[in-house]
């Protein structure tokens, strides 16, 4: 597989929050098979939606950033989605830049192939395993377990994230999700809050009344 085939969403040239500690660019690949609640961009789901970005720009760009950037995370939607991530990856490697994933390790087949060729993860884990088809629409809990094994032996450096979406969890899931999570052997696990902007307005209504959507 080749990097033609890859469909970049969006590009963004300097981010300091994507890779704690990295000045990274960002590359938005398109397509996703989660529906979250709170998902606010929603656009990139589709996997359909042709990419808006050239690949060869992207090149472009770390070309020319070389000593000013130190690597480049692969976000979503969900980028092992595209089977032409491994191919990107490569390249990017052979620029001599660090590479970062963020993923929902809804894929682990998909993750397991190129991991070797990644030097930081960012592990969307959405929530307690009962709750993930009221999270995301579908019952993935099983695969982001299995991403999260796969990665924890694998050796790569990892940070296990969860959006709070008081629409859907409690302050108990929250607290039950991180004890499963530490029993797992996860020793970085950041809580994020939900953010409204760009979610759907059913979505900001009941956020807004803190009730279930």
């Amino acid at each position: 597989m080749t990097t033609t085939r890859l469909a970049v969403a969006g590009l963004t040239p300097l981010s300091t929050c994507d890779w704690p500690g990295q000045l990274v660019a960002t590359v938005f690949l398109q397509g996703c098979p989660l529906a979250c609640t709170y998902c606010h961009n929603p656009s990139l789901i589709d996997a359909r939606v042709p990419g808006s970005v050239e690949w060869a720009s992207v090149l472009d760009l770390l070309a020319r950033r070389r000593g000013l950037l130190d690597g480049v995370v692969f976000s979503g939607g969900e980028p092992t989605r595209q089977l032409a991530l491994r191919a990107a990856m490569l390249e990017v490697r052979e620029l001599g830049y660090g590479v970062g994933l963020h993923t929902a390790g809804v894929y682990p087949s998909r993750l397991e192939q190129v991991l070797p060729l990644v030097d930081w993860v960012g592990l969307d884990i959405k929530c307690v395993p009962r709750l993930y088809p009221a999270q995301t629409g579908v019952n993935a809990w099983g695969k982001a377990f299995a991403s999260l094994r796969l990665v924890q032996r694998a050796g790569v450096a990892m940070q296990v994230r969860t959006t709070v979406d008081p629409t859907v969890q409690t302050p108990d899931d929250v607290l039950e999700l991180t004890s499963l999570l530490a029993t797992l052997g996860v020793d970085e696990h950041v809580l994020q809050q939900v953010r409204p902007d760009g979610t759907t307005a059913a979505y900001q209504e009941a956020l807004h009344a803190g009730q279930p959507l």
